[in-house]
């Protein structure tokens, strides 16, 4: 993924920021909780969508926050081949009040997803806006995934 992207995470840079679990498991799901665009404790795109931040930048940002969620990912099955697929996604945006392109932002960490989990999609979406994101965060995604009973054994 870093070839492509330009973009590495380590272990240190995907620790959850506050008193919670970066992933819950239950069964073959894998629940993440929800994933800003940060590289460690710096979040790379701050502001609101459709005033300060553009559509490019914000759909930049979603595709982050994928990249995030696929490291956790991999953390929690030890190989992004242990995905069976990703159930869905939920992209939240800090947006403002007139802004209706939601989809454009959040089809950037649907093609994240796409290229590096190939036909291991497609997932189902939601996304949607708000006034304000933790730590004035442009975007936050949240992922569900299913992992591969094989991936149940090794864990």
């Amino acid at each position: 993924m870093q070839s492509k992207f330009g973009i590495a995470f380590d272990e240190r840079d995907i620790l959850p920021a506050g008193n919670y679990a970066l992933y819950s498991r239950h069964g073959n799901d894998i629940h993440l909780s929800g994933q800003l665009p940060k590289l460690g404790s710096r979040v790379l795109t701050t502001g609101t969508i459709g005033g300060d931040v553009s559509v490019k930048t914000g759909k930049w940002a979603a595709g982050i926050c994928a990249l995030r969620a696929l490291a956790i990912l991999r953390h929690a099955l030890g190989s992004l081949g242990s995905v069976e697929r990703i159930v869905c996604i939920t992209v939240y945006m800090q947006c403002s009040q007139n802004f209706e392109r939601h989809s454009e932002i959040a089809d950037g960490a649907s093609d994240v997803l796409n290229f590096v989990l190939q036909d291991r999609w497609p997932h189902a979406r939601t996304s949607l806006g708000g006034l304000v994101l933790p730590r004035n965060a442009a975007v936050e995604l949240e992922l569900t995934a299913i992992a591969n009973s094989e991936a149940l054994r090794l864990v």
